[in-house]
């Protein structure tokens, strides 16, 4: 099944990569780019990428794993990978769901984040794992 985001078709195994093409990858997306979104913590604020999510199978790394950098803060369950070599953010385990990863959309051949339209804000600042129940 092929779905469109705007004027952008996407298939259901679709390519990425960061910006200098050191890191390559396909996600899986039969159901093309679902619940885009930005998040307002303290990391995703200064990177600003528009995100969606995958299961965790849902990504193939199929060139320059070894060029993926880790990094991650405060209670360290979310794992946030970018390249080594241009530093662009390519995808993060997630905290919230630790069984899909959030990816950059920008990343995505032939898909321009802008042409998305309206995009919603997650509160991140007020993590729903920070909350006391």
């Amino acid at each position: 099944m092929i779905r469109k985001v705007g004027a952008t078709v996407i298939e259901p195994v679709h390519r990425a990569s960061c910006h200098c093409g050191a890191v390559q990858f396909e996600l899986q997306l039969p159901d093309g780019i679902v619940e885009p979104r930005r998040c307002d913590c303290s990391l995703c604020r200064r990177r600003g990428a528009i995100v969606a999510s995958v299961p965790l199978s849902g990504i193939k790394i199929t060139c320059g794993e070894e060029h993926l950098r880790l990094y991650q803060f405060n209670t360290g369950t979310a794992k946030h990978y970018f390249c080594g070599t241009c530093g662009i953010y390519t995808h993060h385990q997630r905290r919230s769901n630790p069984t899909q990863y959030g990816f950059n959309i920008a990343c995505l051949e032939g898909v321009n984040p802008f042409a998305i339209g309206e995009v919603p804000v997650n509160d991140g600042v007020n993590h729903p794992a920070d909350r006391e129940e």
